[in-house]
């Protein structure tokens, strides 16, 4: 998707940019995306801490069966939501993907994160679910809760740096322009 521009000196060719409507249209589906994936990492801090607080059992089975049903595939389709607009942003607009260094660690950061909800996070909440499961049928369980500590407090910091870099764009361009 490119346009070409015919100057008397030589034939430009520049990347075909959003309208103005439509790259705020995905703007808010970008920002929305962005700020649900961070609700439901602070949804997920609420389950694994109330877990680790709580001397009922039953409490404790019912926060890590919540992160089941909660935490995993709606993180995974807002970080995917969050990706695609994103690498949409950046096709149409003058930052490009990895033009600039503010938006290639933004778009690195979001593929990071979105590898390890499936990856590392998914396993560690299916075993805690079930370890839930067996905790709420009066069976014995040994729920690590070790595991499920860190994403609700690592996933969160990374994506505010993501909003940060949003805001500031520091570093400037990957590559000098040779224009």
């Amino acid at each position: 998707m490119a346009t070409t521009v015919t100057t008397p000196a030589a034939t430009v060719r520049r990347p075909r940019r959003l309208g103005g409507r439509l790259r705020k249209a995905v703007l808010v589906v970008h920002i929305l995306a962005a700020g649900a994936w961070v609700g439901i990492d602070v949804v997920m801090a609420v389950f694994v801490f109330t877990a680790l607080a709580s001397d009922s059992d039953q409490t404790v089975a019912l926060s890590y069966q919540a992160l089941e049903m909660f935490a995993v595939w709606p993180m995974t389709a807002a970080g995917m939501l969050c990706l695609a607009s994103g690498m949409v942003l950046g096709l149409g607009s003058k930052y490009g993907l990895v033009r600039y260094w503010w938006v290639a660690v933004k778009l690195l950061l979001n593929v990071l994160l979105s590898t390890l909800v499936l990856v590392a996070l998914r396993p560690g909440v299916q075993e805690a679910a079930e370890q839930g499961r067996r905790l709420a049928a009066g069976e014995a369980a040994t729920i690590q809760t070790s595991d499920l500590v860190f994403p609700p407090i690592v996933s969160p910091t990374l994506l505010v740096v993501a909003f940060l870099l949003s805001v500031y764009k520091p570093w400037g361009r990957l590559r000098k322009s040779t224009r």
